[in-house]
């Protein structure tokens, strides 16, 4: 397998830049070779690509989240390649919790995950297959679709 800065020139991926904090926090801890990042929203470009609910009549769709759930790993990896000195030093994804803004009845929080999920797999192959949750809730800050958080190991 490539290295992931390979992985991102092969699919065409340029990681955003570090996003900013939007309240009292920081956007990630090292401690040792471990690499917590703070939640992440859909943000691109300094605007939220995705907001509301997932599964409502007027609200959004399943590929919608999966969308967000992308743009919000891709926050994330601009956040750990800066933190770590560079993508090709994180080591093997952990964990990866996603949240889902979800309409009630809504229970497929698992696939709107894939959005995450199959990106860290595409970048860093066997060392991005990570355990997870996916979880649904009633509102997210921002009113974000989506919240991604991921603990790396560096």
């Amino acid at each position: 397998m490539s290295k992931p800065s390979e992985r991102l020139k092969e699919l065409g991926i340029t990681l955003p830049q570090p996003t900013k904090p939007v309240a009292s926090y920081v956007p990630a801890v090292r401690h040792g070779d471990l690499l917590m990042l703070s939640g992440q929203i859909p943000l691109r470009d300094g605007q939220m690509a995705y907001t509301g609910k997932v599964g409502s009549p007027d609200g959004r769709s399943l590929e919608d989240a999966q969308a967000a759930a992308k743009i919000c790993t891709l926050n994330a990896l601009g956040i750990a390649a800066d933190a770590a000195g560079g993508i090709d030093n994180i080591k093997r994804v952990l964990k990866v919790v996603v949240y889902v803004a979800s309409h009630e009845g809504f229970t497929d929080q698992h696939k709107a995950a894939n959005g995450a999920s199959d990106l860290l797999v595409s970048i860093f192959g066997e060392a991005g297959k990570h355990a997870r949750a996916a979880v649904g809730v009633y509102e997210l800050p921002l009113n974000a679709t989506v919240e991604v958080d991921v603990l790396f190991a560096v």
